[in-house]
């Protein structure tokens, strides 16, 4: 009889973001608007980085260029799936899908904070050691920091996935959340989740802590640099390079440590919340990042120049 009580489930419900109803033809155009102009944005970025030899071969586009996979990665398994609760009708997730897509958003996510720690690292020695830059970070290493983000970033999010769905799953199935993550997932096992809670808050602590702290420490030391340029223009080109970059972890590690890194976990705080790094972030990259950098927009005019060439040729 106890066996019977532990069916495992075989699919799960996702309830969404919260929303009235009246609101739901709008809000499905513009999550639509945001995974399209995501892709499309981070695509571009991605073939240009690609294509251009002047940008491949170097470090800081090495990591754009893999921030754009990220993002792109992010964004297709969350979005769609969100999009599909502002359509009417039940839609279930399967079991195997739910798996999946913790696994994915956790491995995503953390090689992401790993890459904008890499990131900040190479803005440290491009402005604190520009002479030794060229052979402390060639495009090399570049690759190789982005093969070891990713690497840790599929570590963490096999234990997430491993730790999570080890547990029975036999009760209701109605994930209070629009994605499978862990605090709403963890709400429906049929077991003690005492220890996973308190794996899933030193593991992801950890992650945000390290990887926020060497960002912070980066940007001690380069904001140091940068008060001792004598020029003013000297000044605000380096504090542009940098703004950008500070933005986007600011938006990406505020939300992460509000979801994770509470004792107690309130559904539509954290729905609203996990749209930055989800949704919004994704979308705000390819703009803040490197859209408005003067050396993309240059290549992606050679790339356009050259594609209008061989037209009329």
């Amino acid at each position: 009889m106890e066996r019977v009580n532990h069916t495992l489930l075989t699919e799960f419900v996702l309830t969404g973001v919260p929303h009235p109803p009246r609101l739901r033809t709008f809000l499905f155009v513009f999550f639509l608007l945001i995974y399209i102009l995501t892709q499309l944005g981070n695509m571009l970025i991605l073939i240009t980085v690609c294509a251009d030899t002047q940008l491949h071969a170097r470090p800081m586009y090495v990591f754009l260029g893999a921030l754009s996979v990220i993002d792109m990665g992010i964004s297709t398994i969350i979005v769609p799936r969100l999009m599909m609760n502002f359509t009417p009708g039940i839609k279930p997730i399967p079991f195997g899908g739910c798996v999946a897509q913790l696994y994915f958003y956790h491995f995503l996510g953390s090689s992401q904070c790993f890459l904008y720690t890499t990131m900040a690292y190479d803005r440290y020695l491009a402005i604190c050691q520009p002479l030794r830059y060229p052979v402390l970070m060639s495009a090399k290493l570049s690759i190789l920091l982005v093969a070891g983000a990713w690497v840790a970033g599929s570590i963490h999010g096999a234990i997430q996935a491993i730790l999570t769905f080890r547990l029975p799953y036999c009760g209701p199935n109605q994930v209070d959340y629009f994605f499978c993550d862990i605090p709403a997932v963890l709400k429906l096992a049929c077991a003690d989740t005492t220890v996973n809670e308190l794996v899933t808050f030193v593991d992801i602590g950890v992650v945000v802590a390290s990887c926020f702290s060497l960002i912070l420490l980066s940007y001690i030391y380069i904001i140091r640099a940068i008060l001792r340029i004598r020029t003013a223009d000297g000044r605000r080109r380096a504090f542009s390079t940098c703004g950008a970059h500070v933005t986007i972890v600011t938006v990406y590690y505020v939300p992460c440590a509000f979801i994770y890194l509470r004792p107690d976990s309130h559904s539509i705080l954290d729905g609203a919340a996990a749209l930055f790094p989800t949704a919004i972030t994704p979308f705000l990259n390819p703009l803040i990042y490197t859209l408005r950098n003067q050396e993309v927009k240059t290549a992606l005019r050679r790339m356009v120049g050259r594609q209008s060439t061989k037209s009329e040729v």
